[in-house]
């Protein structure tokens, strides 16, 4: 009969101390890398105790640490979405990246949150589950986030940062131009001829959602005051394709303006049995990367995200946020960063009335 091996007992800072030949407030003092380890111990009893928690292998409790008021290295990321399910893949997956690589270059580890249980397709920050301070600081990611929580988490005193512009006053984040961006792209098509516009946007009010709507709107007001550019505004989730497609040929548009890639794809190929071609009959234009791109998939014409320099900032501006040597100026507190066009091959002139003519 075979017996179950032993568990192995977690050591103790007591039975530290009782190895090194000191008090137990002294490795306490070692371990937690307090001041007064440097002024008060000596440097001998300090690596004596050091020797011993090396061959030991203890690791300090990231709780007591927390407690104690000494940072873990430890970077928590939360998502008020899932961040892994494959349509939110585009999103999440460059932003991890920049963190990844970001925390690895200032000696982080990082925590994903996920006990909070999705609920609607959302998580709560402070769901009872969510042991959120187990971690020295917080990264905040999700299309649309509570204000509420965002202000009772600026009272509580914890460090965290937010991917993406927040209207919450006084929340540090990091943020993509998306304003400046789509008004860039509204110009382009302008300066190509285009005078009947159309945007299929998101329905939430997310700041994200919200800046790509005033960059296009804004843009359109400054090129014609009496907004007759703009045909159809449409918010949509997208899961009625008939519909929106249908609106969008009764308004009689040359170039549609759609914000979710996966949707603008869509409305191509839906294009291409009805015979409509793009860019000669209609131009189509999205305001984000494809979720991932193969052989033959359309290149879409599209404002392009900083996304895995979102994700890197963010954390860089956390650290400079943890560094107790480091005051952060307000105006950095604040970071937004400027997006890049891809032409692609989706935005052409508008066709001329000879041409719809003899079409």
């Amino acid at each position: 009969m075979t017996t179950a091996p032993r568990q192995q007992r977690r050591i103790t800072q007591r039975r530290i101390a009782e190895l090194a030949g000191v008090s137990q407030s002294t490795v306490s003092l070692v371990v937690n890398g307090k001041a007064d380890a440097l002024t008060r111990i000596p440097a001998d009893t300090r690596e004596r105790v050091l020797q011993v928690l090396r061959e030991a292998e203890y690791v300090a409790d990231p709780a007591a640490r927390r407690l104690a008021g000494v940072g873990n290295r430890l970077v928590g990321v939360f998502t008020y979405e899932p961040a892994f399910p494959s349509a939110s893949r585009d999103f999440y997956a460059a932003l991890l990246t920049g963190i990844e690589s970001q925390a690895e270059q200032l000696g982080y580890d990082l925590l994903m949150f996920t006990s909070a249980p999705v609920v609607d397709g959302r998580r709560s920050l402070f769901h009872p589950n969510n042991r959120l301070r187990l971690a020295d600081g917080c990264l905040l990611l999700g299309l649309e986030m509570d204000g509420a929580d965002l202000e009772r988490l600026l009272a509580s005193g914890f460090p965290f940062v937010a991917v993406g512009r927040r209207e919450a006053r006084d929340v540090p984040y990091v943020a993509a131009d998306y304003v400046a961006g789509t008004a860039d792209l509204v110009a382009r098509a302008w300066d190509l001829g285009h005078r009947r516009f159309a945007m299929l946007r998101r329905d939430s009010s997310g700041e994200s959602v919200v800046d790509r709507h005033r960059g296009f709107v804004s843009e359109l007001a400054r090129r014609a005051p009496s907004g007759s550019a703009t045909v159809l505004d449409r918010a949509t989730d997208g899961e009625d394709l008939a519909a929106d497609w249908q609106a969008l040929r009764a308004s009689g548009a040359s170039v549609a303006f759609v914000e979710s890639p996966g949707h603008a794809l869509a409305i191509h190929a839906l294009a291409h049995r009805e015979g409509v071609r793009v860019p000669e009959d209609l131009s189509i234009v999205t305001l984000a990367d494809p979720s991932h791109t193969s052989e033959g998939q359309v290149d879409l014409t599209r404002l392009s995200p900083p996304r895995t320099q979102l994700g890197a900032e963010a954390v860089a501006l956390l650290g400079r946020i943890l560094d107790p040597t480091e005051i952060v100026p307000d105006d950095d507190l604040r970071l937004t960063l400027p997006c890049s066009i891809v032409a692609g091959s989706t935005l052409a002139s508008p066709p001329t009335p000879s041409e719809k003519e003899s079409r």
